[in-house]
């Protein structure tokens, strides 16, 4: 069974543009897909309709099904989606910029039960992005555009998705925090 199946969708935003016409694609488990297109051609609406982010924009799945692990997922709620493993990091480094990247990355830990997890969790983003362990005391609005951007990234990752959307994660960053990325 794959990850996720998109059918033969179909997405209009305020009923009357069509964003999307007849897509189908499949993501195998434990495979890392890229979208790849002009832009206008559907791909961040395509990732919302999956995330369940459409509606805030006036946007719908009118035909087709969204199937993540064999679940469609049109009726379930964003908040619900997350837990169930999936988790977006939109486009425009969206972080909260009074709060440091320590309080960032806690907020994007729910439930806060388990403290150790939560730790470890902050850790591992921490491994990935050093540069954040080294400024985490600072305001989020002051952080580079990159770090921004990694600390959007760690923040999906408190979730622990097995289903993770960058939507232009490398947009507006000098080559040396791609790569760092990448």
């Amino acid at each position: 069974m794959a990850l996720l199946e998109l059918k033969a969708v179909e997405v209009i935003y305020d009923k009357v543009f069509l964003a999307i016409k007849g897509l189908s694609l499949e993501v195998p488990q434990g495979k890392t897909v890229a979208l790849l297109g002009a832009n206008g051609a559907g791909k961040s609406t395509t990732l919302k309709s999956v995330s369940g982010l459409l509606k805030p924009e006036r946007g719908e799945v009118t035909r087709g099904e969204v199937l993540y692990q064999g679940r469609n997922l049109g009726s379930i709620s964003p908040p619900v989606r997350v837990r169930m493993g999936i988790a977006q990091v939109l486009e425009g480094r969206r972080v909260f910029e009074h709060l440091n990247p320590e309080e960032n990355l806690l907020a994007a830990s729910l439930p806060k039960s388990d403290r150790k997890r939560i730790s470890a969790l902050i850790e591992r983003v921490y491994g990935y992005f050093p540069a954040l362990k080294s400024r985490r005391k600072s305001k989020a609005g002051y952080l580079s555009g990159g770090e921004q951007q990694m600390l959007a990234i760690g923040r999906a990752l408190m979730a622990q998705p097995k289903l993770l959307f960058l939507d232009e994660p490398l947009m507006g960053l000098s080559p040396l925090i791609q790569g760092m990325l990448v």
